[in-house]
C-alpha cells in the first residue's frame, strides 16, 4: 500500500482529486505546485512572487512528509515564458543549491491564465529506524 498523502487545503486539490504530496516509503513526490497563495487565495501578479510561494509550499509539503529542500533529488519548473524563466534562475537557485537536484525546465502554458510557473519536486523522506527519535 502506498503511503501517507499531504493535503494542503488547495481548492485546485479537492477540485481535481489529487494530494500535494505523496510519501512512499522514503520517497516524496511533491505535485505540481504553483504560486498561489492560501492565505488571499489568489496568485500574486508577478512571477518572482509566483516562484517564491511555490518553493514555500512545497517546502510545507516536505516538512509533514518528513522531509525538506536540501532533499530534494528531482525539481521540475513549467514556466510560462522565457523571459520569465530568467528572471527567476535565481529564485530556483537559492532553494535548489543546497541539493543541487537533477533539474527539468520547460517553457509552456499552464492549467490556468493567471499562473505563471509550477515546481514539481521529488525528495528523500528522513527516515528514522530503530529507537531514534
Amino acid at each position: 500500500m502506498i503511503g501517507k498523502r499531504i493535503y494542503s487545503g488547495s481548492p485546485f486539490e479537492e477540485m481535481a482529486g489529487y494530494a500535494r504530496a505523496v510519501v512512499d516509503g522514503d520517497m516524496v513526490y511533491v505535485s505540481g505546485t504553483t504560486g498561489f497563495n492560501p492565505e488571499t487565495m489568489s496568485f500574486p501578479d508577478s512571477v518572482e512572487e509566483q516562484a517564491e510561494l511555490c518553493f514555500q509550499n512545497i517546502q510545507r509539503a516536505l516538512m509533514q512528509a518528513r522531509s525538506n529542500l536540501e532533499n530534494m533529488l528531482r525539481v521540475r519548473v513549467f514556466v510560462a515564458s522565457r523571459e520569465e524563466f530568467d528572471r527567476i534562475k535565481p529564485i530556483i537557485k537559492k532553494y535548489c543549491d543546497a541539493a543541487r537536484p537533477a533539474n527539468t525546465t520547460i517553457i509552456c502554458d499552464l492549467a490556468e491564465e493567471q499562473m505563471r510557473v509550477e515546481v514539481e519536486v521529488t525528495a528523500k523522506a528522513i527516515v528514522h529506524h530503530g529507537n531514534e527519535r
